[in-house]
């Protein structure tokens, strides 16, 4: 899911909210002085820009509400995310125009200094980007890359910063299709279970197929296991009883509202990390467990819980023309709870509606969530739980977040 709103169409207005939101905001973008306290890289993504520029913001504001400046940021061309470690000091940079990985270390000041870089190309990788959570770091001398042009994982070392080898995952390519890894991972012990969707290189759709990589980070073997059921399963979730449940994300589900039936359904499906199959005999509606409507996603709660989306039309109409991705990034989607081992929902009335595309990024002391503002001018963060609380707002589309101390 490279771009979560039609972005060409949408920068002038972009440019116009930006300034709407941020003008007159009180700015607390300066690290913390106590060399103990927490600090953060909030990398963004600005599309007003031509070409489109990033940022990587360092400060100690996430857990209470703030506005970020981009005065003192890191600028960097294209769309670009920060990942790496928690609390190590390091944050890695790419963008999606190179096969570059950057590394920058905290300093004493609490500013990001490069520290050496190291390239993909080698791979037959041109591009780094779409979700934070493409990077997966095994321990501070392995790390992987998931690569959905070129079907793989990457593996490298980010000590070193050197490639020390690949997973090759031809099975996953279907003619005419885009397949993106998704944007969150789960782990089950050793077991790293990557999520797949698919969807046409032509056309608003999604291909009728789930699928989830599951790699032995001790092994680096991966295994493979599809399901023709339904499409675009992005989200994943761990039950008390140890299954991982995987369903279509909130895109999926907006098209399937703006296409209609042709369109898979969206689902929830049953994978055994023990077997490493899909649950032949467990097949959910999204829709049917919140009671109908267009629902989506399955974002991990408390344990053994998780938050189903509902699109609110009262709130966000859908109309003729509507892009499913406009949908599926607007405001206007409800948080309902599912019990994953009684599979009965809630609606949690007491947290706001927000856009249906959303990240989960820890904090110190929280669990962080993201709205995506109108025309993809703002993200702010939200507490899971609390209500929703909101904390920081930045400029652009923040797709990453990590604690750096």
């Amino acid at each position: 899911m490279r771009q979560p709103v039609a972005f060409s169409s949408l920068r002038v207005l972009t440019a116009l909210l930006a300034l709407s939101l941020f003008v007159g905001c009180g700015d607390s973008d300066e690290p913390g002085n106590d060399a103990n306290s927490p600090l953060y890289a909030i990398t963004t993504q600005q599309l007003v820009a031509d070409p489109v520029e990033s940022y990587v913001v360092v400060t100690a504001d996430a857990e209470r509400t703030a506005s970020l400046s981009l005065t003192n940021a890191i600028k960097v061309p294209g769309r670009a995310l920060g990942v790496g470690i928690p609390k190590t000091g390091s944050l890695y940079v790419v963008s999606d125009e190179s096969a570059t990985v950057t590394r920058y270390t905290l300093n004493s000041a609490g500013a990001l200094e490069p520290s050496g870089t190291v390239s993909f190309a080698s791979q037959g990788v041109s591009s780094l980007g779409e979700y934070q959570a493409n990077f997966q770091f095994i321990s501070e001398t392995k790390a992987y890359y998931f690569d959905g042009t070129t079907a793989q994982v990457v593996i490298w070392n980010p000590s070193a910063m050197t490639v020390t080898g690949r997973i090759p995952l031809d099975a996953l390519v279907i003619p005419e299709t885009l397949l993106a890894f998704s944007g969150a991972v789960v782990w089950v012990d050793a077991q790293l279970i990557m999520p797949v969707g698919w969807r046409p290189v032509s056309g608003v759709g999604i291909t009728r197929k789930a699928g989830v990589v599951s790699i032995d980070t001790a092994t680096d073997v991966a295994t493979i296991a599809t399901d023709d059921r339904c499409g675009y399963t992005h989200d994943a979730a761990v039950g008390l009883d140890g299954q991982v449940y995987v369903a279509t994300e909130a895109y999926g589900a907006a098209v399937r509202r703006v296409v209609g039936a042709d369109v898979p359904e969206p689902c929830l499906l049953r994978f055994d990390p023990r077997t490493r199959r899909f649950d032949s005999t467990f097949y959910r509606s999204l829709s049917g467990l919140v009671g109908g409507g267009t629902a989506g996603a399955l974002i991990p709660g408390a344990t053994g819980t998780a938050y189903v989306r509902v699109l609110d039309e009262s709130i966000a109409p859908v109309t003729e023309g509507t892009h499913p991705r406009t949908v599926a990034s607007g405001t206007g989607w409800q948080w309902w709870e599912l019990k994953l081992d009684t599979l009965t929902a809630t609606r949690k009335a007491d947290f706001p509606s927000t856009s249906g595309s959303v990240f989960l990024f820890e904090s110190e002391n929280q669990t962080l969530y993201t709205e995506f503002g109108a025309g993809a001018a703002s993200t702010t963060l939200h507490v899971l739980g609390d209500s929703g609380k909101a904390t920081v707002t930045t400029q652009g589309l923040s797709f990453s977040f990590l604690q750096l101390r």
